[in-house]
């Protein structure tokens, strides 16, 4: 039989009527000859209160026992999927990570998957058991401990299951209907795209898009697992969601794809920075250490032998990113004037596969901003992105702007 992968998110299987829901569009798919793997989420809100319950209980908790707690959101979801696959007569049963078994390192709270041997799931296959319900998220170290995969981590599980059982396709049932242009919230304009290339949905979803576990496209991407983005509360239909795949699939598309933006955004910094060789590893060394994740980096014009070095991070790593340069400069590592910090700010990229083949997207970018009054602070590209820094006010004028001037409410 065809291997389908189906992933459900939390808000997906909230309730035991959404359980219902999902579990009669997983009984469709076996009546069109599926072997059926499911992943799914713990019921939404409850892998929050476990983590709660873990931190009042051990402010400084064990990272392995928190992995014991909250994985057992997802062994409730499996289990009851399960339950009520049965009850519909569809031969079914859950398997926890550790049954798989899906084996991680042993990085708890943050594993990544290593192997996932398919010979325990297509042995029931083979047995008469059409539908393996699986607890996402989660995972056995080499140690023998359960482990977690990070949040979204069950985005990745269903993508890696796909890549190993060379799935026909993976299906990721959420509360959306597709990877839009831009954020329907932000602008009414946003259209549902049919297609999407892998690369321009990974650049999307590490630039703020909430669609996709960043990770789960990364992996699609190097197996070529095709993703298709549904939502579980409307109908199918052959053009439901968003599918996607490599870039020879797509025929045309619009030179710009999307418009994604980020609010959590903090720009630092660091004045009078002696120029010479060496000055940039020793402070983004020092930060690298420390775990900040750095973005955009500017060196200015060189005088008198000083420069100013700016980047951006996080903003709820900017205090992590001051203690370290801190330190650095304590330990006679580097040296500089001040560090200022500004919170104030968003990230705003257009992301699109024809733009490398396209002069001009970037100074239309820059022509719109400066034509509805916005200051660019930072800016930083790549092949199929271009992204700036802008004061957080701005954000929603800047996405509207760019949406309108580069037709994306208009199909190619």
């Amino acid at each position: 039989m065809p291997i389908l992968v189906m992933k459900f998110g939390g808000t997906s299987v909230a309730t035991l009527d959404r359980i219902r829901r999902a579990a009669k569009r997983v009984g469709r798919e076996v009546a069109n000859g599926y072997d059926v793997i499911i992943i799914v989420s713990a019921m939404s809100g409850k892998t929050n209160e476990l983590v709660g319950w873990v931190e009042e209980t051990s402010p400084l908790f064990d990272a392995r026992e928190y992995d014991a707690v909250v994985s057992s959101g997802e062994n409730v979801t499996a289990g009851l999927m399960a339950l009520t696959l049965q009850e519909m007569d569809v031969p079914a049963r859950s398997w926890q990570g550790w049954q798989v078994p899906v084996q991680t390192t042993s990085a708890h709270a943050s594993a990544r998957i290593e192997a996932i041997p398919t010979d325990n799931i297509m042995a029931k296959f083979a047995e008469g058991m059409q539908v393996a319900v699986v607890a996402g998220f989660q995972g056995i170290s080499p140690e023998g401990r359960i482990t977690t995969l990070g949040r979204g981590g069950s985005d990745t599980t269903a993508v890696a299951f796909a890549a190993a059982f060379g799935a026909e396709r993976c299906d990721i049932y959420t509360d959306v209907d597709g990877v839009y242009t831009t954020d329907p919230r932000i602008t009414d304009k946003a259209r549902k795209l049919d297609r999407i290339a892998f690369e321009e949905m990974l650049e999307l979803a590490s630039l703020g898009a909430k669609v996709l576990q960043t990770r789960s496209v990364e992996l699609a991407m190097r197996y070529n697992v095709r993703l298709r983005v549904v939502s579980s509360f409307e109908e199918m239909s052959d053009d439901a969601g968003t599918l996607v795949c490599a870039e020879e699939e797509i025929v045309e598309s619009n030179v710009v794809a999307g418009v994604a933006h980020s609010r959590d955004e903090a720009k630092l910094t660091l004045t009078d920075v002696a120029d010479k060789p060496g000055i940039a590893a020793s402070i983004f060394g020092p930060l690298a250490e420390a775990g900040v994740n750095v973005d955009m980096i500017v060196q200015n014009i060189s005088e008198g032998g000083m420069t100013d070095m700016t980047f951006s991070c996080p903003i709820n790593e900017v205090k992590r990113a001051e203690k370290a340069l801190d330190d650095a400069r304590a330990a006679g590592q580097i040296d500089y004037a001040d560090l200022v910090a500004d919170t104030d700010v968003a990230k705003v990229s257009i992301v699109g596969i024809g733009m490398r083949s396209h002069a001009g997207v970037a100074a239309k970018m820059f022509q719109t901003l400066r034509d509805e009054g916005i200051n660019i602070k930072v800016i930083t590209t790549s092949e199929i992105k271009v992204s700036v820094l802008i004061d957080r006010k701005y954000m929603e004028l800047a996405v509207q702007a760019l949406h309108d001037a580069f037709g994306l409410d208009k199909a190619a």
